[in-house]
């Protein structure tokens, strides 16, 4: 048996409808709201690389990578606000932290 596109496109709505269900269901904890972005991100990204194997056509594989790096810089800049929102409430609860004034 071999994997189709189908495989790849399905799989990949599990992994976007589990993080969609991550980011409803969690309110509370900010870095698993993170993970659950990262998780919608990399589902996108799985689908993209199916569609540029199953085509033959590089660019999606090339957008994948960009798209990679943009997401590293995304999560350095979301933990290091966390760091200084952890720092400044003593807590990562989403509720808590309600306003961002200075």
């Amino acid at each position: 048996m071999s994997l189709t596109l189908g495989h790849f496109l399905s799989l990949g709505a599990i992994l976007f409808s589990l993080s969609v269900v991550g980011i409803f269901l969690n309110r509370r904890n900010l870095i698993v709201l993170l993970m659950a972005i990262e998780l919608m991100l990399l589902a996108v990204n799985m689908n993209f690389v199916a569609f540029s194997y199953y085509l033959g056509d590089m660019h999606g594989q090339i957008f994948v990578f960009f798209i990679l790096t943009v997401a590293a810089a995304e999560s350095a800049i979301g933990l290091a606000i966390l760091v200084l929102l952890f720092r400044n409430k003593s807590s990562i609860n989403v509720e808590e932290i309600n306003t961002l004034k200075g």
